[in-house]
């Protein structure tokens, strides 16, 4: 990486009033300005990006070759959905521990020791042999992006002064935005060009790439030298695994036992208390706590936290029921029904960046509750318009409404979210906030299952708990016409579960806090 990173305005502080918000009174680096000129911090965020986009999209590509997976490896639903959830379990569990390890080591360390177990991974998951494999790979690969993920905010936080975030947290939406879109589309076109195995071997050169372009562009940042809360991390973990696991496999045991007598709720509710000893160890530890509980006095930080777990919720949860209407009701291969989703990817993508080279903390509240309500505009939208006969064309312009919003939510919660944050708390603040993003979307795939078979037991019963809700869209086979329109309107119903989750993340946003940033830090 580039020459070590020496903040102009740096001073060496004994923060013991609370502005480290530990209440330690440690010493650490107070960074005010980015160590690199304009020219530099762009090459850097555009070297992070790469392979921050390159993990969201595959977090979304592998729905699509759903069905070669199973085909190749003669497996049933429930073991290939285990390749979805090994990645997003791995994913979501360490993340509060990887943010802090950013600030111990260095945020670029950290990133480039991801993006690498990543790559590698990737190349395991193409070459696998089974699918116990694949799904062992798949954990590695979401390791790999849990220990990115954090770095990218953390990153971002220390390069750009507060005056300056909005237009570089304008490209990290956009690409939080566009990448979520484009792991269908790009999942379809290879899957149906080349195989499956090219979802995973497509981020090879990618990866390679990648770690070049941060290798030359990444400045060596100041690391903060405190002890490891290590009982916080044993904690955490335990609580986060039981929560997100728990959460993941309930729809599949039914809500019942999952270990010998052991029962889902049970598993949550041990999370959960698991999850409080670690709130109360945070509290009262002497060395420097995973996470800060001082972060949560400030109103825009917790809310911006709950905000972006409802759009997680949003993000991976309205896709399953869309994609299921396109194939089974209208017909569509699964690039087609992908192509739907389009101009939401090529709007977010291009107005994002526009977003944020007028975003300021004043302006920037206003704007995540547009980009939310377009988003509610949109989901109802699809409610409303989703039928066996709908034109073609009237089915994108929801598209069109949430492209618009997906550019005016991602960074104005973002940038908002973490604002008043200290370069010693960026890792742990993107830790929480990547986290709490996690969590929504675990909970998403869970809520979203269970509102489609509820709306098709309502809408077809003779569908209930039949492998039309499974199976039949792995065979991407077309409904009989006598179905498609229970079918249609029980895929609608399903979408205003998102729906509802964004209107709340809007609520949540008008309440943020919108006064100017200050010009130091």
């Amino acid at each position: 990486m580039n020459s070590e990173y020496t903040p102009r305005h740096a001073s060496a502080t004994n923060d013991s009033s609370g502005g480290d918000q530990t209440g330690t009174g440690q010493h650490h680096i107070t960074d005010t300005r980015p160590a690199v000129e304009d020219q530099s911090a762009w090459g850097a965020l555009w070297a992070i990006v790469i392979g921050f986009f390159m993990i969201l999209v595959d977090g979304t590509i592998v729905s699509t070759a759903m069905p070669a997976i199973m085909e190749n490896f003669d497996a049933d639903i429930n073991q290939t959905v285990w390749v979805t959830s090994a990645y997003l379990l791995a994913y979501a569990v360490p993340l509060l521990i990887t943010g802090r390890m950013g600030d111990r080591f260095g945020p670029g360390r950290m990133y480039l020791i991801g993006l690498v177990l990543f790559t590698l991974a990737s190349l395991w998951c193409g070459l696998s042999g089974s699918i116990e494999m694949l799904i062992i790979a798949r954990v590695f690969q979401g390791l790999g992006a849990a220990i990115m993920t954090p770095q990218t905010m953390a990153i971002i936080t220390r390069l750009f002064p507060a005056e300056r975030r909005g237009a570089a947290m304008g490209v990290w939406g956009a690409t939080a935005g566009v990448a979520s879109l484009v792991g269908p589309i790009l999942g379809g076109v290879l899957v149906d060009t080349l195989s499956w195995e090219w979802i995973f071997f497509v981020n090879i050169p990618v990866g390679i790439f990648a770690f070049i372009r941060a290798w030359q562009k990444l400045p060596r940042f100041p690391v903060h030298t405190r002890r490891m809360d290590f009982l916080g991390v044993i904690l955490s973990a335990l609580a986060m695994f039981l929560i997100v696991f728990g959460i993941q496999e309930g729809q599949g045991h039914d809500w019942g036992a999952i270990w010998g007598p052991i029962t889902v709720p049970e598993l949550i509710i041990a999370g959960v208390v698991l999850l409080a000893l670690f709130v109360v160890w945070q509290k009262i530890t002497k060395s420097e706590p995973l996470v800060p509980l001082g972060l949560f006095r400030d109103r825009n930080f917790s809310l911006g936290n709950a905000a972006i777990s409802m759009v997680g919720l949003m993000i991976v949860s309205f896709a399953l029921p869309l994609m299921l209407f396109y194939q089974l009701v209208r017909g569509m291969t699964p690039t087609q029904a992908a192509l739907m989703t389009a101009p939401m990817a090529i709007i977010s993508g291009v107005l994002a960046p526009v977003v944020g080279k007028i975003l300021t903390a004043r302006r920037a509240p206003f704007i995540a509750v547009f980009g939310l309500l377009m988003n509610v505009v949109g989901l109802v939208g699809y409610w409303w318009l989703i039928s066996p006969d709908t034109e073609i064309w009237l089915l994108l312009l929801p598209s069109v409404m949430m492209g618009v919003g997906g550019a005016c939510m991602w960074a104005p919660i973002s940038i908002t979210t973490t604002r008043d944050l200290k370069p010693s708390q960026s890792g742990a603040g993107s830790g929480i906030f990547n986290t709490t993003r996690q969590v929504g979307a675990v909970l998403g795939t869970s809520l979203i299952s269970m509102m489609m078979e509820s709306r098709i037991a309502a809408n077809l019963p003779m569908l209930s708990g039949s492998s039309h809700s499974g199976e039949a869209s792995a065979g991407q086979t077309q409904l009989p016409e006598m179905l498609r329109d229970g079918y249609a309107q029980a895929m609608g119903e399903s979408i205003l579960l998102p729906a509802a989750a964004i209107l709340v993340a809007a609520v949540m946003a008008a309440c943020f806090r919108g006064r100017a940033m200050a010009k130091t830090r």
